[in-house]
């Protein structure tokens, strides 16, 4: 996601880290290979977090085309999986994600995230040390200075001050170490964020605790509420709190608000700021212990409490790490380069951050009608869906190789539907923003369910899939979709006329296969109708997905052209009926003629939104790559898909060009790498490409194991010359949902050339659902 179109607004998922000790306790071309029956691959890789590199995505690596830059917009800082807390560094020029590389200064280290969005929001409640005995705005560094892992961060200032940082899912550790000779300080400031912000804090003791205010996302109306609860192991020398820039010391409260860091107007003095300094001793070090909440005071006490414990740093940072290697290990590779294994394990990283757990260790949380809930006892609630952008491929990843947690995600939407009165599209914390178009929880939560994450209320998720169809904060202009069969191009309630019927029709097929899988036939044939509506944007003069009025008449119409389309143009929405590829295929002419379109297509792998070629950049052609097995052509798949994944991505700070929109365009490349594609909205059948190492399997974290041995894989052995699937050959470019679902081993015969002949035949292709 990157731009913005907002409307009017109106647990259950499981702790992973239990205080981040838990994880711890058809026919081949004369010649050409047949693969053999090979037994599991053996475990490649013993510590991934090795090849994780959290700077990924902070560099612009490609183009602004006006959709929230050219860089990934991460956060290299302190995180476990899917954590509440995000204890991260902000730097002084801003970014989306709070650190922009290519700076020289950081302003803060704030406790809250999000990772890859277009907009900001977030970075709440900023520590900053300093020396001296008055606040600083900001400090230079130098990258030589500094590392980050999973898990943990460390930064060397150009003064000599040293901070590290570590985080379980609600709770941190920081070590501040000061140079010999200088007075220790450390300011907080409760009432500065990302965007404007509101806060208190109070100084006991040698304890610092308040609450921040802040929303916006987007320039949006969401609001929520964040309490945190510092502790530090060394007592206050001297304490107060800043007004007018100066420190008084006679005052132990301060209540405030605060411009957001984006604005270069902000005035030092503004917030509610605390500003402290230590005796450090001889070890000249501070430790800082905090707990986070988003429903209490107290809650962000216990939060530390039950997570933290009496662990030391090591042991904290230690503990998360093997957290992270505990997931992150789900997906396991042999042979490959080096540089593969960053891209993948980066990638993977990167997909598992959110959606965060929003509840407490005792199960509360702040809900969408603003009261306080409980999650059901070792289940948690999770929030931060970016929904128009993770529905593609994060959600069924996260699915893949977590399903306890995928459902737990999939509960906690339907509570937000519930408690809120619909699915929002983008929601951050306990609070709807409207952003971006279409209806795309209910994917999400199709997707999961399909992909084996079933333990949540399914009943439940019908009823509220069912409610938001007609829901107008939900999907705008329903009622012209419902009686046209589309949203006519002159209508100016929606956004992108044509973007979002057919994310309307994606949302319809998706509904339409949960009712089917829980029984429910009348749901089923309805969504499953609706799912049509696409065809009625087909013009059958030229075989193009185009804008149309009320009237039925088709206006002139330019493949590049954006009028009507969401953060793309028409040439990349006309693949965007992926749950029924052949049915737009036979409106273009036939397979022939969707193929000569697909190559003019992908002439350009991230063209932007100005040009009628690929903007893999951004979501909207995150299908299009896997397209050609449905036209008999999935040696054209394997070629795009590797060259998108080498030429676009990598784990270097300037490896992503397009935002990473909450882990979406980073689960991509982990599909693209895996060599399989979730094509189909809430189903899990996959679509092939190949795979990029040697040997991958993938433990699916329920008894379950995908083994795929290729040995002859590398970047450029691409193209499948033969497959096997659990011993017999097959010339399917695609895995069924059984398969996914039982699990089972793929072996491969890869070569540098395209066997045209594998995966053409008709009979072959991957399953449509007109």
């Amino acid at each position: 996601m990157r731009t913005s179109r907002r409307r009017r607004t109106s647990g259950r998922s499981r702790s992973l880290l239990a205080g981040a000790v838990g994880l711890v306790t058809a026919l081949a071309l004369p010649g050409s290979a047949v693969p053999a029956v090979a037994a599991p691959a053996a475990p490649g890789v013993e510590d991934p977090a090795q090849y994780v590199n959290p700077f990924t995505g902070t560099k612009p690596g490609g183009p602004d085309f006006g959709h929230g830059g050219g860089a990934g917009n991460t956060f290299p800082g302190a995180v476990a999986p899917f954590g509440m807390m995000q204890w991260s560094p902000d730097t002084a020029e801003y970014q989306h994600g709070g650190y922009q590389y290519e700076d020289d200064r950081i302003r803060g280290f704030s406790l809250t995230h999000i990772s890859g969005a277009g907009c900001g929001d977030f970075g709440n409640i900023p520590f900053l040390p300093t020396l001296g005995d008055a606040p600083a705005q900001d400090h230079p560094f130098s990258h030589e200075n500094e590392s980050a892992s999973p898990g943990a961060y460390d930064v060397t200032f150009d003064n000599g001050l040293r901070t590290e940082l570590t985080a379980t899912q609600r709770a941190g550790v920081a070590r501040f170490t000061y140079p010999e000779g200088e007075t220790a300080s450390l300011s907080i400031d409760a009432a500065k964020a990302f965007n404007d912000a509101e806060g208190s804090l109070t100084i006991d003791g040698n304890t610092i605790s308040g609450y921040s205010d802040g929303g916006g996302f987007c320039g949006g109306s969401n609001e929520y509420r964040v309490y945190f609860h510092a502790e530090f192991d060394h007592d206050f020398t001297s304490s107060g709190v800043v007004r007018d820039g100066r420190v008084d010391t006679s005052a132990k409260e301060i209540s405030g608000s605060g411009t957001g860091a984006a604005n270069e107007q902000q005035a030092q003095d503004d917030g509610a700021q605390a500003f402290v300094s230590f005796d450090p001793g001889a070890e000249r070090t501070v430790t800082a212990r905090v707990g986070l909440s988003f429903v209490s005071l107290d809650g962000a006490k216990a939060n530390a409490a039950e997570e933290l414990g009496d662990r030391g740093f090591d042991q904290v940072r230690d503990g998360t790490r093997a957290a992270w290697n505990e997931l992150l290990g789900r997906i396991d590779v042999g042979g490959g380069s080096d540089q593969d294994r960053r891209r993948l394990y980066t990638g993977l990283y990167h997909s598992l951050l959110h959606p965060n757990v929003f509840s407490d260790v005792d199960g509360n949380y702040t809900g969408f009608d603003g009261e306080v809930h409980r999650a059901e006892p070792g289940h948690a609630q999770y929030a931060n869906y970016s929904g128009w952008d993770v529905y593609r491929s994060q959600t069924q990843l996260v699915a893949l190789i977590a399903p306890d947690i995928a459902s737990d995600i999939a509960q906690s939407a339907v509570n937000q539907s519930a408690q809120g009165g619909y699915f929002d599209r983008w929601t951050v914390a306990n609070g709807g923003t409207g952003v971006m178009t279409g209806d795309p929880l209910p994917i999400m939560i199709s997707s999961a369910h399909a992909f084996g994450a079933t333990d949540f209320d399914t009943g439940r998720a019908l009823e509220r899939m069912r409610a938001g169809a007609t829901n107008e904060d939900e999907r705008p202009v329903h009622e012209q979709y419902g009686e046209l069969g589309y949203i006519p191009a002159e209508d100016e309630e929606s956004w992108g006329s044509v973007s979002t019927t057919l994310e309307y029709t994606g949302s319809d097929f998706a509904i339409s296969q949960f009712a089917d899988r829980i029984g429910d036939t009348g749901a089923r044939d309805e969504f499953q109708q609706r799912a049509r509506n696409w065809q009625n944007l087909v013009n059958p003069d030229s075989g193009w997905i185009q804008p149309r009025k009320a009237d039925g008449s088709w206006p002139e119409f330019d493949l590049a052209q954006q009028d009507g389309y969401v953060e793309g143009n028409a040439a990349q929405y006309a693949w965007m009926v992926p749950f029924d590829h052949q049915g737009l295929f036979d409106r273009m002419g036939g397979n022939e003629q969707a193929g000569a379109r697909l190559d003019e297509f992908f002439a350009e792998l991230n063209a932007g939104p100005d040009e009628p070629h690929a903007y893999l950049g951004n979501e909207p052609s995150a299908n299009t790559p896997w397209a050609y097995a449905y036209a008999g052509q999935p040696h054209k798949t394997q070629d795009v898909v590797r060259r998108s994944l080498t030429e676009l991505f990598s784990a270097e700070p300037d490896g992503l060009v397009g935002n990473d929109d909450l882990g979406q365009m980073s689960s991509w490349s982990v599909w693209a790498a895996l060599g399989m594609y979730p094509e189909a909205p809430g189903r899990a059948d996959l679509v092939l490409a190949s795979p990029l190492f040697p040997s991958i399997s993938i433990d699916r974290g329920n008894g379950t194991t995908i083994t795929v041995n290729a040995p002859d894989a590398s970047q450029e052995a691409k193209y499948v010359q033969d497959l096997s699937v659990n011993g017999e050959r097959t010339g399917k470019p695609w895995l069924s949902e059984r398969f996914v679902a039982e699990g089972g081993t793929l072996d491969y015969a890869l070569g540098t050339e395209p066997n045209t002949g594998w995966g053409s035949a008709p009979e072959d292709a991957p399953p449509s659902f007109g």
